[in-house]
């Protein structure tokens, strides 16, 4: 199991940007592919971005396709996700997650909540229109 600690969110007003981190800890974080979800309000937590364990791909929710950018530094045991273009409807509860990956070729990844088995806390992020 590894242990995952979300933190920058906050309050930004609309066309703003936000840069979000996810610290792991208590296992070998390169050998883990990870995610980035959301749920707001009411809604259920939906997918946002995914990165292969070696950072070579990447996969996006259309909502947030050229806005949103997730990247990784393994030496830091870090996963960010860059947010620029924020509307009111990115207002969510974000959340990493991540998921063991035993390939030896490393291009997984995984855009399913099922697929993740490890998940962080949560941060807010508040897009005021």
């Amino acid at each position: 199991q590894v242990q995952l600690v979300e933190s920058g969110g906050g309050l930004v007003q609309a066309g703003g940007s936000l840069r979000l981190s996810c610290a792991a800890s208590g296992r070998t974080f390169r050998n883990y592919a990870m995610g980035w979800f959301r749920q707001a309000p009411g809604k259920e937590r939906e997918f946002v971005a995914a990165i292969s364990k070696g950072g070579g791909r990447t996969y996006y929710a259309d909502s947030v396709k050229g806005r949103f950018t997730i990247a990784r530094d393994n030496a830091k045991n870090t996963v960010y996700l860059q947010m620029n273009s924020l509307g009111p409807k990115d207002t969510a509860v974000y959340y990493c997650a991540a998921q063991l990956d035993r390939t030896y070729s490393g291009s997984y990844y995984y855009t399913t909540r099922t697929e993740y088995n490890d998940w962080g806390q949560g941060t807010q992020v508040t897009v005021s229109s």
